[in-house]
């Protein structure tokens, strides 16, 4: 992965993992959610992660991410995945 998108999406990771109060708070307006929060609020992080790494994508290299930084966006998140975990005080 180009090392200008990689850090990118790593300083996502930490924007979104230091705002997990606002993730949580989503998930307490939405009270018939609640039974699925977990998979909500990971979802919510993973959405907004995805939605920075493919606009990084086009500001950056000026392009639509190819197959092998999708892949290695998927990897990174695959890394990263306990810390998010952790930041939304999910199990």
């Amino acid at each position: 992965m180009d090392p200008r998108l990689e850090d990118k999406v790593n300083e996502k990771i930490r924007e979104v993992t230091a705002g997990s109060d606002e993730i949580l708070e989503i998930i307490g307006m939405l009270r018939d959610l609640r039974t699925h929060s977990n998979s909500f609020a990971y979802g919510i992080a993973i959405g907004r992660l995805y939605n920075s790494f493919y606009y990084q994508c086009r500001r950056i290299l000026k392009r639509n991410p190819t197959g092998e930084e999708f892949a290695e966006f998927l990897d990174l998140l695959g890394r990263k995945q306990k810390d998010i975990l952790d930041a939304l005080r999910l199990d």
